[in-house]
């Protein structure tokens, strides 16, 4: 999936939340199918991952790095983000395994998802995680967030 698809989607969703109550007729429901559902409950619920529209950020988490890696071309988007906070790594992996089915992602195997051509992998990095324990510093979780075309 490109970057185009996500954002047709978005604005898919904005013009039916949006659509009655510009054509007066905020009492009017449209039925919205359970995946975009809970697509627009994520979309709610906070930011997502650097460089992604699709992928939201676990409570607890932010970004690690100043700019993600991010490649967007007619083959398939890449991007690679990490992100960190003081959260533990097996509260990061339920969260993950929980959410990402709701939005479309299908877990193949341990901590990697796919969905419409795109594989999404979560990994822990070691380095991270030791620098922060040779400072002194409170130990807390590292996740790289990479996304390629599958």
């Amino acid at each position: 999936m490109t970057a185009l698809p996500a954002m047709l989607r978005a604005a898919s969703a904005a013009f039916l939340l949006a659509g009655p109550a510009v054509a007066g007729l905020g009492s009017f429901l449209i039925p919205i199918p359970s995946a975009l559902a809970a697509q627009l409950a994520a979309a709610e619920s906070g930011p997502f991952v650097p460089g992604t529209t699709d992928v939201p950020v676990m409570p607890g988490l932010a970004s690690a790095e100043s700019e993600p890696l991010v490649f967007d071309k007619p083959g398939g988007r890449i991007v690679q983000a990490v992100l960190s906070g003081e959260v533990p790594r097996q509260a990061v992996l339920a969260f993950y395994d929980q959410t990402l089915p709701q939005l479309g992602w299908r877990r193949t195997a341990d901590r990697v998802f796919v969905r419409d051509g795109e594989e999404l992998r979560l990994e822990f990095p070691q380095a991270a995680q030791k620098a922060k324990a040779a400072t002194g510093t409170a130990t807390g979780t590292a996740v790289r967030f990479t996304l390629t075309p599958r």
